[in-house]
């Protein structure tokens, strides 16, 4: 059995069905999956940038103008602690948010959790971690 089959399977354990869309109730389900067994402290960090990185990142904007933003908005670059899941799944577009605090600088943030992936490649919480992202950005 492959990597992906054995990360697939993990996810219908989690979910209870073979039918893996990405709804409110699999979210829901995911969410108090993942509440139940995540270590903590787990130490967060961004998967590729953020949304209003973008520009930054791909050269259209001012470095100078992306180093300010960075002291107020969070950004891919920057480790997290994380606080704790938000109950409250809003939307299917960005899933289960997570409340984080920066290391740098203790500001907190709220951040779509499908974004993040822990620090500590070698815990348990890197697996549970990539396998909500790549479950939610592929069955969604």
């Amino acid at each position: 059995m492959g990597k992906y089959e054995k990360q697939e399977n993990r996810i219908i354990v989690i979910l209870g069905t073979k039918k893996l869309d990405v709804t409110r109730k699999t979210l829901n389900t995911y969410l108090q999956y993942l509440k139940n067994h995540i270590e903590v402290p787990c130490q967060l960090t961004g998967i590729e940038d953020f949304e209003w990185e973008e520009a930054y990142v791909f050269g259209f904007g001012s470095k100078r103008e992306y180093e300010e933003l960075k002291k107020t908005q969070p950004s891919y670059t920057d480790k997290f602690n994380l606080i704790d899941f938000i109950d409250d799944i809003d939307d299917e577009y960005d899933g289960i948010f997570v409340n984080v605090q920066r290391l740098s600088d203790k500001k907190q943030f709220i951040l779509p959790l499908a974004d993040l992936k822990s620090t500590d490649k070698k815990s348990k919480n890197y697996q549970l971690l990539d396998d909500y992202s790549v479950w939610f950005v592929n069955n969604r």
